[in-house]
């Protein structure tokens, strides 16, 4: 059905959950009403959800496919055809793959160039292959000499649409606590006590070098270019003062409550993990998103590492009665949205594109909720 409707539908909009009718024409919603439809071509939801399909602005996902063990690096095609199909079962409709540039280990994916993987999104995108629209973020590892040079295939692409600065020096930001940033690095990357111990010395040296004209440079970069640009890792109330004159507009990942609040006041959208809602904290030992919640500076959920995390985190958060279920699904959806410059998706609304996700919702024995995805539009068509 080119120009779909839907019918007995439990509509998420952005103040209310209406139950009601939505007709698409064209790619774009074109009506929201309440009540059924006589239409006989009409899709029955059958009081299942229907919400905008979700705005992810920062996913490790594809570069999880792209090594998914330590020295294996699966190819290209595969590795995005399986991440696309994932992030689109998640309710995903937009997405930002986030690709790291810069790395002290140069054999690493985030270390090499990554020119192919950028060739493979345009061709498959050229191709209408995938089933979600892809976007770029590039996560600028500021402390690495090799940054600027890995970012030259990004350089001017029509795709890049986000760029955050991150500084993972153990002994601040996210490792302000070296015990968590040593256990991390000794488990995930297998790095013994020693090379650790030689790390955490050398990426002192590298940041003292490299770190602020980096920063420099990619601020410039984001203003020159119109792109949006991201804080990472905000730990005291200094960063985000310096990110918000650099003109940042998101802050993503605040580790503590003072870092959030001075975002929020100073207007830069507040971005925390699905999976750090859902474990009910974060891997890290910083600040619970869930915390932030309560306290009104959360705005923006990303799935980081668990694309199924943003629609369980949802429901976490509804159930909690933290938030009513409009404003959670706000936040994976028009918040995104909205602080990328994307204005033509992210909410149920006439004239939006039909980017559409059917949830059907589960109560679990505990007396909990979790969504279902059962289908997926793209600008009216179905892609799931």
């Amino acid at each position: 059905m080119m120009n779909p409707v839907f019918k007995n539908a439990r509509l998420v909009l952005g103040q209310e959950v209406l139950k009601g009718t939505l007709q698409v024409q064209n790619g774009n919603i074109a009506t929201v009403s309440a009540g059924s439809t006589g239409l006989a071509e009409a899709i029955d939801l059958e009081d299942d959800y229907l919400m905008p399909g979700f705005v992810e602005i920062h996913t490790d996902n594809f570069e999880r496919h792209l090594i998914p063990r330590p020295k294996v690096h699966w190819g290209e095609l595969p590795a995005l055809l399986a991440h696309d199909a994932e992030i689109c079962a998640s309710g995903i409709t937009t997405v930002f793959d986030a690709m790291g540039v810069g790395d002290v280990e140069h054999d690493s994916l985030r270390g090499g160039d990554m020119g192919k993987v950028i060739s493979v999104i345009d061709d498959c995108t050229q191709r209408n292959i995938l089933r979600a629209d892809h976007h770029l973020h590039v996560r600028c590892e500021l402390p690495a000499a090799n940054t600027i040079e890995l970012f030259k295939p990004f350089h001017g692409h029509q795709r890049l649409s986000l760029i955050s600065l991150m500084d993972h020096t153990p002994g601040q930001r996210q490792w302000e606590n070296i015990d968590h940033a040593r256990v991390y690095y000794t488990g995930k990357k297998g790095w013994s006590e020693e090379k650790f111990e030689q790390q955490v010395l050398h990426s002192a040296r590298l940041q003292s070098q490299y770190a602020e004209p980096h920063r420099a440079y990619f601020v410039d970069y984001c203003r020159t270019h119109g792109i949006a640009l991201a804080s990472h890792d905000d730990t005291t109330i200094e960063h985000v003062v310096q990110a918000a004159l650099e003109g940042a507009s998101i802050s993503e990942f605040p580790t503590t409550v003072n870092a959030a609040r001075e975002a929020h006041q100073r207007g830069l959208k507040t971005v925390m993990g699905g999976p750090n809602v859902v474990r009910g904290g974060s891997h890290s030992g910083n600040v619970a998103a869930s915390e932030l919640a309560r306290l009104g500076l959360l705005d923006i959920l990303s799935s980081d590492y668990v694309p199924g995390s943003l629609l369980t985190a949802v429901w976490r958060l509804v159930d909690d009665q933290l938030l009513s279920l409009p404003e959670a699904v706000a936040m994976v959806s028009r918040n995104p949205a909205q602080s990328s410059g994307f204005t033509d998706r992210g909410e149920i609304k006439a004239g939006l594109r039909a980017d559409l996700i059917r949830v059907h919702r589960v109560v679990m024995p505990d007396g909990s909720h979790h969504g279902v995805v059962r289908a997926v539009w793209r600008q009216g068509q179905r892609v799931l």
